[in-house]
């Protein structure tokens, strides 16, 4: 069973509290001994007792150790706060990029007819010539859709006509011979012209009967 993190509190024993805090004061000034000397690092420890008095353990100067960190500080609190200068100059990009855009959706309003009260002669010359250009693309960008259209339908075309010419070719009927070696090559043409010959006699059987017995005939 996995017991809870125990909540840390303030030791309300005076006694209990005093000798804890000398055990875990001696324990922190060893290990940032241990630290300072295994891996190099300047290393400053200050504590305050309960009561006010005062402990310290540094690698070096404590002096030097606490300028150190003032100018670290300083640098980094510099380098977070942008000067008066940087502000201005922000502003100044801030304010050109609006007008920027301003001017952007004036535009999009006149090129959509709208606003145009305000344009003169030359304006409405210089926006005309701009639409009739955008036009003129927007044509020449259909006409090549177009093309590019066409010629794959047509690919598909012959395709398909020369697919239509090979079933065509596969359909002919096959070479029959009779008994005298004549009568041979019948296709779909000579059936057609048996039927245009055909009278209008009663005839029972078979067709397959009735177009060899025309085909005699003739």
């Amino acid at each position: 069973m996995v017991r809870g993190k125990t909540q840390m509190k303030r030791i309300e024993n005076a006694t209990s509290r005093q000798v804890t805090f000398s055990k875990r004061r001696n324990g922190l000034l060893k290990k940032a001994f241990e630290l300072s000397v295994l891996c190099d690092a300047e290393v400053a420890l200050i504590i305050f007792s309960p009561r006010g008095k005062f402990y310290e353990f540094a690698s070096s100067r404590m002096q030097e150790s606490i300028a150190r960190y003032r100018m670290h500080t300083e640098d980094a609190q510099a380098k977070n706060v942008p000067s008066e200068q940087n502000i201005e100059q922000l502003k100044h990009e801030t304010a050109a990029m609006m007008k920027k855009i301003e001017l952007l959706e004036a535009s999009k309003r006149k090129v959509l007819g709208e606003n145009l009260g305000t344009c003169n002669i030359e304006e409405l010359q210089q926006l005309e010539r701009q639409l009739e250009h955008s036009v003129s693309n927007i044509r020449t960008k259909k006409m090549q859709v177009y093309k590019r259209q066409m010629d794959h339908l047509k690919e598909k075309g012959n395709a398909l006509a020369a697919e239509n010419a090979s079933l065509t070719e596969k359909c002919k009927f096959e070479p029959e011979r009779g008994a005298d070696g004549d009568r041979a090559n019948i296709q779909f043409a000579d059936i057609s012209e048996v039927y245009d010959h055909v009278e209008t006699d009663l005839f029972i059987g078979l067709p397959e009967a009735r177009i060899r017995c025309l085909l005699f005939e003739n």
